[in-house]
């Protein structure tokens, strides 16, 4: 056996029982790395590098923290919130976006009374739609 792979194999003894990476430590992480580079840019201003340089090693502190607990049901709970709160809304939102675009064979036209999204087929001249919510109608060119 080789010596990295005794390094690996301690590592992962160590490890076992421990929280890990997850998205909330990786957006953690990402969010401090940010703050890093910005301070680079404000090296001159005491006060602001100061507590932005405070701010990033706290970030980092805690998701060192966060990756070595074992406390795993308190920190999946912390992880599930994230997710459920911050990444899943975003992801939804730009993956939807992106799904829509490639989209050629429709087009997609938003309720002004209630902003659901409403799907017609493209090239059939000036329509009137009726949205599934509200009942509101629409006019509109597809």
């Amino acid at each position: 056996m080789s010596f990295f792979q005794r390094v690996g194999n301690a590592m992962a003894r160590f490890m076992y029982g421990r929280n890990g990476g997850d998205r909330l430590g990786l957006a953690t992480i990402w969010t401090a790395i940010v703050i890093d580079v910005v301070c680079l840019f404000i090296k001159g201003y005491q006060v602001p590098y100061l507590i932005l340089s405070t701010l990033s090693t706290a970030m980092v502190l805690w998701a060192l923290w966060r990756m070595f607990s074992r406390n795993l049901a308190k920190r999946r709970a912390e992880n599930a919130w994230f997710m459920s709160k911050v990444c899943w809304p975003v992801k939804n939102a730009f993956g939807l976006t992106r799904t829509r675009m490639r989209d050629r064979e429709h087009k997609y036209i938003a309720c002004p009374k209630c902003r659901t999204v409403c799907r017609v087929p493209r090239g059939k001249g000036r329509i009137v739609i009726t949205c599934p919510k509200c009942r509101e109608e629409i006019h509109t060119k597809s």
